[in-house]
């Protein structure tokens, strides 16, 4: 069993400019949730009993966010706020929390990277990005789960994606072994969409061995000077990718963010009607 996952947070959030210049990206709330508790409660409702927060300068919020704060819990229980209460708990009692700086900008590869002295030589661990929020009723990362302990291979998350946006992605080629799963025999990152080969796109989800660390060590930088975790999924013999049941939003896309907000939302008792009409008479 996957007990572990890695989440890489240690980004600058430049596409969300100027509300993350003294924010982490991942604090920024759809609804009433950070985006990054969307990911974190995705990985615990998996079976995840470790995360690993690959961190950087400013992110103290999100350590914060994930740990006890007695004052506020006194102060809700004063209050009589027992359901408040329990919601700010619940998360933090379910899973256990490691923090580790990333202290230099050397990609997401090299990010990886950074947890590799709390992984098991012989485990395998989930990574999750913290801008891909998907929507489904089995958790993502739970299929995921399904097809390793099947496979029992390295599994990537994959998705259809227009031809104009391959060159935002890593692609993949392969061939089918069931009507989602596909055996991969390539891997390319960010190519020209002439070049792609296909419109299969990796989301942010992987489960991976611990070999991708000895892989990530003999890949090159590319020349941003950063280690594409891509690159180094290359080198494994047997990897599957698996286009998972759900929607998936780009956090870090402001119209995307925005999607995200009001379609989960409307997935609210409490939101529903009333924000429902209101989109109506915004329509008009």
């Amino acid at each position: 069993m996957i007990r572990t996952a890695v989440i890489p947070v240690a980004g600058l959030g430049t596409r969300f400019l100027p509300a993350t210049k003294a924010i982490p990206k991942e604090m920024i709330p759809i609804i009433d949730k950070p985006t990054i508790q969307y990911i974190v409660e995705e990985a615990v409702d998996s079976g995840i009993e470790h995360i690993i927060f690959i961190t950087g300068r400013n992110k103290s919020a999100i350590a914060n966010h994930f740990d006890y704060h007695p004052e506020l819990e006194s102060h809700l229980r004063e209050k009589n706020k027992l359901d408040e209460l329990a919601g700010i708990r619940e998360l933090v009692s379910r899973a256990r929390f490691s923090f580790v700086r990333q202290n230099e900008p050397k990609g997401l590869g090299h990010a990886v990277l950074c947890a590799r002295h709390l992984i098991g030589k012989d485990e395998s661990f989930a990574v999750l990005l913290g801008d891909d929020i998907i929507n489904s009723e089995v958790p993502a990362l739970k299929q995921m789960m399904m097809v390793h302990d099947d496979k029992k291979a390295p599994v990537l998350a994959l998705q259809e994606v227009s031809p104009e946006d391959v060159s935002k992605y890593g692609v993949v080629a392969g061939e089918y072994v069931s009507d989602t799963i596909l055996k991969l025999s390539g891997l390319v990152e960010k190519p020209e969409p002439k070049a792609a080969p296909s419109n299969l796109a990796i989301i942010g989800r992987y489960i991976l061995s611990y070999d991708i660390f000895g892989f990530i060590k003999e890949t090159n930088m590319d020349t941003t000077g950063e280690i594409q975790l891509t690159n180094a999924l290359r080198r494994y013999k047997e990897i599957y990718g698996l286009l998972f049941q759900g929607k998936r939003y780009d956090a870090g896309n402001k119209l995307d963010y925005l999607r995200a907000t009001v379609e989960l939302a409307l997935e609210r008792p409490e939101f529903r009607e009333p924000f429902s009409a209101y989109l109506k008479n915004l329509c008009k």
